[in-house]
């Protein structure tokens, strides 16, 4: 069992090309079915981009390969984060 609040103190790397995306900011819930429906985090950009919602990144449970003592690993279509709008 893992608590959400350890999930934040974990860094976020693609196993596609092992680069580091990041640090969760938060959780997304499913409240009907209590299950977590994605894992946030902060666009880079800045200080103030942590705290506008729609300067976020929305990571799908499904894309969680595994979940370490230290990093999650994903499986994201690099294109996807290297789009040049992902971290705008």
């Amino acid at each position: 069992m893992i608590k959400a609040s350890e999930l934040t103190e974990k860094e976020i790397i693609n196993v596609v090309d092992g680069t580091k995306l990041g640090m969760i900011s938060d959780i997304e819930i499913n409240l009907e079915k209590a299950k977590i429906k994605a894992i946030i985090m902060p666009r880079t950009g800045g200080i103030m981009s942590i705290f506008t919602k729609s300067n976020n990144i929305a990571i799908d449970w499904n894309d969680i390969v595994r979940i370490g003592n230290e990093v999650i690993l994903v499986n994201l279509d690099s294109t996807k984060y290297k789009d040049e709008n992902f971290y705008d």
